[in-house]
Order: C-alpha cells, then sequence, then structure tokens
C-alpha cells in the first residue's frame, strides 16, 4: 500500500469515528411515529438521517416502498457493521451513569436496551447487503432526490436533539429540504434536545413553517426513553 493509500484509509477512519452510527428497531419507529401498519402500507417513505435503524428493513415487508439517507452510508458496510458495535457498547456504559434520566418500562433493562440496539443494528446492515440502493450517502442539509420524491418523510433522534452543535438556520435548511422531498407530511421525534428541555426555538420554527403555508402540530406519542421525549413534530404540506 502507498503511503498516499495509508493517508486515505487513516482519513477515511477519522472520519467514520466521527459517526455514532447507532439506530432503533422497527417497533420504536411504529411507537415514536404513532404509526400502525395501515397507515404505511403502499406509501413511499424516507428515513433521514436513517443510520443503524432497522425501520426501512422491516417496512418494506409490509409493502412500504422505504429508502434511508445517513452521511454513514459512505463507509463500507463492515465497518459500519464494527463501528455500530462499538458504539452500542459505549452507549451502554454511558448510560449507566445517568441511568434515571430514562424509562425504563419500554426495554426493562440496560440489557434489553442492549438487544435493542444490536438486532436493529443486525437488521439494517443485512438489509443493506441486500438492498443497497435503499441507503444512499447524503449529508444534510441537502438531499440527492427529486422534489416530492417520498409521500412521508421521517427524522428521528438529530433535528432538536443536537441543539446543541446544529445551530437555528441548520435547522431551517434542513426541515425545508426534507420537505422539499416529501409530497404530503414530515415527522420529527422528539422536540426535544439532550437535556431533555424543548428545543429552544420551536416557536420560532413553528411560526417560521405555518408563515410557508405548512400544517405544524406537535403531537404526543406512546414512545418515551428519555425522560420527557414524548412528542413529535408533524409537518404537512398544504394539499396543491
Amino acid at each position: 500500500m502507498s503511503r498516499e493509500e495509508q493517508q486515505e484509509n487513516k482519513s477515511l477512519g477519522l472520519e467514520l469515528e466521527k459517526i455514532i452510527f447507532i439506530g432503533r428497531t422497527y417497533e420504536e419507529y411504529m411507537s415514536m411515529f404513532n404509526f400502525t401498519v395501515e397507515d404505511l402500507r403502499g406509501r413511499s417513505i424516507l428515513d433521514c438521517p436513517g443510520g443503524a435503524c432497522s425501520f426501512s428493513s422491516h417496512a418494506r415487508r409490509h409493502g412500504v416502498d422505504s429508502m434511508a439517507a445517513d452521511i454513514a452510508y459512505e463507509h463500507e458496510i463492515d465497518k459500519l457493521e464494527l463501528k455500530g458495535q462499538q458504539d452500542v457498547e459505549h452507549t451502554i456504559e454511558q448510560l449507566e451513569q445517568v441511568h434515571d434520566r430514562y424509562r425504563w418500562d419500554y426495554f426493562g433493562s440496560m440489557d434489553g436496551l442492549k438487544q435493542a440496539r444490536m438486532t436493529a443494528l443486525r437488521d439494517c446492515t443485512a438489509d443493506m447487503r441486500s438492498f443497497p440502493l435503499q441507503y444512499v450517502y447524503a449529508e444534510l442539509p441537502v438531499l440527492p432526490f427529486t422534489d416530492e420524491q417520498f409521500d412521508m418523510t421521517l427524522s428521528a433522534h438529530f433535528l432538536f436533539t443536537y441543539a446543541d452543535r446544529l445551530d437555528f438556520s441548520f435547522h431551517e435548511r434542513t426541515i425545508l429540504e426534507l420537505l422539499r422531498v416529501t409530497r404530503q407530511e414530515l415527522r420529527i421525534f422528539p422536540t426535544v434536545e439532550l437535556s431533555g428541555k424543548r428545543y429552544e426555538h420551536m416557536d420560532e420554527i413553528k411560526s417560521f413553517l405555518k408563515n410557508l403555508g405548512f400544517s405544524v402540530t406537535e403531537v404526543s406519542t406512546t414512545y418515551e426513553f428519555q425522560q420527557g421525549a414524548h412528542t413529535m413534530l408533524k409537518i404537512t404540506k398544504p394539499e396543491s
């Protein structure tokens, strides 16, 4: 291997280290976004950022034309799978320090959480190998899709969650881009920051979107792991 190739591999490795490749299960998504199977069947749905989530994999089995987009998908699947395993282990270690900030009725225990995260990772990477074209590299706030390509878009644990490192302008641009590729509805979960507090610019975001003609509501869901994180933002496009 040449020095240039070694340097390139080292650079890619560092880039991968900056990415947290962890995901939620299909069942978590159904609860987070208040879905039934009938709500999904026959629709085209984008999960962005999709991470190591298994929603797209399982939704396709229920007649959904599902696709996931994420900055992580530029990396090889084997490397992502290994990174995901490491991230699950690290996450469990971190959560043990703040156990009381979370509700455990859904997972039952730390072992239950670990099993769910590993299951999501396993299902996601298996599906990536079987349907590689359904997992698209994208770096928000830009998406490589056509206008209104999807009936619905889902976005979980990214916007609002990381408000400490994603500014208001990024939120505006990303939400508008997600809406651009969506024909009917965008759902974002949760509406709180990592601290557990409601996103500080939520009212500004809602006013901004309403002024553009979108219907915007905060909706309670049946899912709550992080305490206080049980609400999604539902943005509906006006009928043309």
